[in-house]
C-alpha cells in the first residue's frame, strides 16, 4: 500500500543570541491533541505550496514574525502519529533569523522564549526529545528519521545522515 502522509513543518525559531527558543504551550483548546505540552510551531503543508513557503507561513500565522534565515535540518517519518492514527511526514526547520517582535500567544496557546538547556524539562511529545538534539547540533548534515506511533506513544526511533 503506498505512503500517503499528511505533509507538515516543524520550525524552532532561534533567539538572535541563539540561547533561547520560541516554543509553544499548547495550553488554549481542550480539544488540542497537544493540549499542555510545549512545541515548536508549524503546521499542515497547503496544496500549493513548497516546504519552505509553508514554513515561512506557518511561522507568520502563529508568531507574527517574517523569516529571514532558515535552514531544514531534516526529515521526519511519523507513522500513526495523527489523532485517528494518520500518517505524518514533517520537515524539520531551524529559524536563525527573523524580522518583527513575536506574538506572545496565539489561538493554540502561550508562546515563550525558552532557554536552550532547560528545553528537555518541559512537557512534551515523549519522541521529540529523541530528534531535538540533532535539530540543535552543529553537524551540517541533514538528519532524516522515522519513528513509528501507536496509540500516542513512539515505539522506535531511527535515523541516519549522511
Amino acid at each position: 500500500m503506498p505512503y500517503t502522509p499528511i505533509i507538515g513543518t516543524l520550525g524552532y525559531i532561534l533567539s538572535p543570541d541563539r540561547r533561547k527558543v520560541l516554543m509553544i504551550h499548547r495550553n488554549a483548546r481542550a480539544d488540542d491533541e497537544h493540549l499542555g505540552k510545549y512545541n515548536g510551531l508549524g503546521g499542515k503543508l497547503e496544496a500549493d505550496e513548497d516546504v519552505m513557503a509553508g514554513m515561512i507561513r506557518e511561522i507568520r500565522e502563529e508568531a507574527g514574525i517574517e523569516c529571514t534565515e532558515l535552514e531544514l535540518r531534516g526529515t521526519i517519518s511519523w507513522p500513526g502519529f495523527g489523532k485517528n492514527g494518520e500518517d505524518w511526514l514533517g520537515f524539520v526547520f531551524l529559524i536563525t533569523g527573523f524580522k518583527g517582535e513575536p506574538y506572545t500567544e496565539n489561538p493554540e496557546g502561550v508562546l515563550q522564549w525558552v532557554d536552550r538547556e532547560h528545553l528537555d524539562a518541559l512537557p512534551m511529545w515523549e519522541g521529540d526529545r529523541h530528534f531535538l538534539p540533532l535539530v540543535f547540533d552543529a553537524d551540517p548534515r541533514l538528519f532524516h528519521g522515522v519513528m513509528p506511533y501507536l496509540d500516542g506513544k513512539p515505539q522506535s526511533w531511527s535515523f541516519s545522515r549522511l
